[in-house]
């Protein structure tokens, strides 16, 4: 089968189209005919080697996708591999698709609305009525967390961007207000935080009495340090996100987290924003992209 195969790691530009062996189903897997991929912040630093996680090379890269099962459609996600042409997925992070969801849709919302879902509901603890701050409001996560936050019942969903053309991206997910990045935030109950750097600092100060901030990620590029004594002094939480960590601490959650997905989205509470479809041959030029912060929204690559 044909796969965009990762000889070395010099970025984006080393991708290939190269003939690989297809996975074989084993027990507890699944192999998945990929019509649709989804691609993220952490595929543009995988190419680079600047993950955490670091496979042996050469690689399929790809983490996200939606396709057929036996006919049957889905999304879900696999540990890398996604792609190319077939895919191989845990049973537990396969997922039934609505019929009205497209396959672009699909892709686009397996990592980041479950990593949404899984810092609101499950970490972060978010009540009805409570507001929540979205930095990187106009990225895959922000749309995201602005969505899924709507639809648990947030009472405000601010968002914070680099620019205008980001805030229109913000806005157009649901955003009930939207601040510059170099402006005054408002005060918030729960921060979804996947930039890091200074932004964290900022945000700290803007959180409630007993509220939380959630790491997401560094889109900046600076992991920041914390004295703990603000958190004693503001009665405040930072709480940890990791939704490809928490597969391995609790399998059962992403199905949970996708009924909710999946019934919000039949409902009309959620629609996934922002997404972007490309041909599967331009694949390094949108990591690329990434890497040069010309992405909003979620690019799916379509085979």
């Amino acid at each position: 089968m044909k796969a965009l195969v990762l000889p070395d790691t010099t970025g984006p530009g080393a991708l290939r189209f190269e003939d690989v062996d297809e996975p074989q189903a084993i027990d507890g897997m699944v192999v998945v005919d990929v019509k649709a991929a989804a691609l993220g912040f952490v595929d543009y630093l995988i190419t680079r080697g600047e993950y955490q996680i670091r496979p042996p090379l050469p690689f399929v890269p790809g983490t996200e996708v939606a396709g057929t099962v036996d006919g049957r459609r889905v999304a879900a996600t696999v540990a890398f591999g996604g792609l190319a042409e077939r895919a191989l997925a845990p049973g537990f992070a396969v997922f039934d698709m609505p019929d009205a969801m497209t396959f672009a849709q699909g892709a686009a919302m397996v990592t980041n609305y479950q990593t949404a879902h899984l810092g609101l509901k499950r970490r972060g603890r978010l009540q009805p009525g409570e507001t929540v701050l979205v930095l990187g409001a106009a990225g895959g996560v922000g749309v995201a967390s602005i969505q899924v936050a709507k639809a648990l019942g947030a009472g405000r969903v601010v968002g914070v961007v680099s620019s205008e053309e980001r805030a229109a991206v913000a806005r157009a997910a649901g955003a009930d207000e939207v601040h510059l990045a170099d402006a005054e935030w408002e005060a918030a109950d729960v921060v979804v935080d996947p930039v890091g750097g200074e932004a964290f600092r900022k945000a700290l100060r803007c959180l409630r009495p007993e509220g939380r901030l959630l790491v997401v990620g560094f889109a900046s590029g600076a992991i920041p340090e914390l004295k703990v004594n603000k958190l004693l002094l503001g009665h405040t939480d930072v709480i940890g996100v990791n939704y490809g960590g928490m597969l391995g601490v609790d399998p059962a959650f992403p199905q949970a987290a996708w009924a909710d997905l999946r019934g919000w989205f039949e409902q009309g509470l959620l629609t996934p924003a922002g997404i972007t479809e490309h041909p599967i041959e331009d694949t390094a030029q949108v990591l690329e992209a990434f890497g040069e912060r010309r992405i909003t929204g979620k690019p799916v690559v379509l085979l």
